[in-house]
């Protein structure tokens, strides 16, 4: 690489990767909240939420990758510009297609990294992170006991426990009902109690301290009662049916799995289904091509002016792009319009947005795609300006 070459790697990395960091960062925060609310109501372990954040960062990774790509390039271009560095490098006969070099190897190997993510990872990912949920909802994953509350174990048992110390390995308060299938049914109380192992995964020991046993039978003309110093009372743990085979949602398919199955699939609705799904990823990663040269257009900002238009316009046009992506998958899903033509006309309408503005923006003499936009805005924050009440009292004030 030539120095120009590794300085423009340079100007791009940074905001790059702090782009890709914060935006997961945001995405994770937004979820963990969540997160944390659906484990504890369901009365999980908390260490499952990494887990499934782990599960989630696929899925955030293949819509940062490209928001990270387009604002790398667009700010480097736009300290450039705002540098006359710019001015410098094209003076010297440079133009954009060869400063625009570096920022498509960018494009070229995040686009390979999203192909994986997308096409890939994100799939099993997303049916790791939904067996996670099904496993919460069930208690497979070895739901806590709530203090204060009354916890069925299975249908047959009831427990309720008042006070847990010491991590859960020192209980007191102990109530437990259970019913057997011979149509018995056995009450205890006691003031303290442990859980203990046994050599059987599925049965645990509930070892029981100073209390009262009362066991009931149809035949007993009344129910026995046994008073004991301790007593080990063997708790069957509920069986769970396993989590479905992957693949029960589209989104759970490879890229490889979508295209066979879009092929393979019996109903008309599944085979749509499969084809707009597989579309649609491809969709997404093809425009990532197109982002280096709609960052050039928008980064560059008109001469003497330091608005940063560009960079809240390109954030709205990829964000609706893919909205009216998801849009256009989801009508291709039902079968009301073929999803080749769905998703692949936006791209087209899009791609022919993209290389006007580069056009006007590398070949045009002063040519600024958004340059009424530009006009537009610099207007209104005049405008705004002298309506402010400290403007208005400095202009008081001179007068």
């Amino acid at each position: 690489m030539k120095s120009i070459d590794r300085y423009m790697a340079r100007l791009i990395a940074l905001p790059l990767f702090a782009t890709l960091i914060i935006a997961a960062m945001l995405l994770v925060l937004d979820r963990i909240r969540r997160l944390f609310e659906f484990v504890a109501t369901e009365g999980g372990p908390i260490s499952v939420v990494w887990r499934m954040l782990a599960n989630l960062l696929p899925e955030y990774l293949g819509l940062g990758i490209p928001i990270g790509l387009m604002l790398g390039i667009l700010l480097a271009f736009r300290r450039l510009a705002t540098s006359s560095e710019l001015d410098v490098m094209r003076g010297v006969g440079m133009s954009y297609t060869r400063l625009l070099r570096v920022p498509y190897m960018y494009a070229i190997v995040l686009a390979a990294l999203n192909l994986a993510i997308v096409g890939y990872v994100q799939p099993v990912a997303r049916y790791y992170y939904e067996g996670l949920r099904y496993e919460l909802r069930t208690g497979a994953l070895g739901a806590s006991i709530k203090v204060g509350e009354f916890t069925h174990l299975g249908d047959r048992m009831t427990l309720r426990i008042e006070e847990s110390r010491d991590n859960g390995r020192d209980l007191s308060g102990i109530f437990v009902h259970a019913n057997t299938s011979k149509g018995d049914w056995i009450g205890v109380t006691a003031e303290r109690g442990r859980f203990l192992a046994t050599d059987d995964p599925n049965v645990i020991i509930f070892r029981l301290t100073n209390g009262t046993l009362i066991h009931n039978r149809p035949e007993f003309r009344a129910p026995r009662v046994l008073t004991f110093s301790s007593h080990d009372l063997p708790i069957d743990l509920p069986k769970f049916d396993n989590f479905r085979q992957r693949g029960g949602r589209d989104l759970e398919f490879t890229l490889p799995e979508l295209a066979r199955h879009g092929q393979e699939a019996q109903s008309a609705e599944a085979r749509a289904g499969s084809r707009a799904e597989f579309h649609f990823r491809l969709v997404e990663v093809v425009t990532m091509f197109l982002l280096p040269l709609l960052a050039v257009s928008l980064g560059i900002p008109p001469k003497r002016s330091t608005s940063a238009l560009g960079v809240f316009l390109s954030i709205v046009m990829l964000v609706t792009y893919h909205k009216v992506n998801q849009y256009a998958a989801d009508i291709g899903a039902l079968g009301r319009v073929d999803p080749l033509i769905a998703l692949w006309v936006p791209f087209a309408i899009f791609a022919g947005l993209v290389f006007w503005m580069y056009y006007v923006t590398a070949y045009v003499p002063g040519g600024q795609p958004i340059g009424v936009l530009e006009r537009g805005f610099a207007k209104l924050a005049k405008l705004i300006g002298r309506l402010l009440p400290g403007r208005r009292r400095k202009k008081a004030y001179t007068a």
